[in-house]
């Protein structure tokens, strides 16, 4: 079963969107995710600076 995710402050870096969420424990969470066709890259960070890095140096492989 998959997890209903409410993601907030959301911010595209190119094709990349960055957003915060509460994860099942209730800490902050942050996601890169490319929305490239065919690009299959999505990550999770503890802290904001790191998901934006991945954000800005992501190369779409696709």
């Amino acid at each position: 079963m998959t997890a209903y995710r409410r993601f907030r402050d959301v911010r595209k870096f190119g094709p990349v969107q960055v957003a915060t969420f509460y994860d099942g424990r209730g800490r902050d969470r942050h996601a890169a995710a490319c929305t490239a066709p065919r690009c299959d890259f999505s990550t999770e960070y503890d802290n904001r600076s790191a998901a934006e890095l991945a954000a800005r140096t992501h190369r779409c492989t696709a």
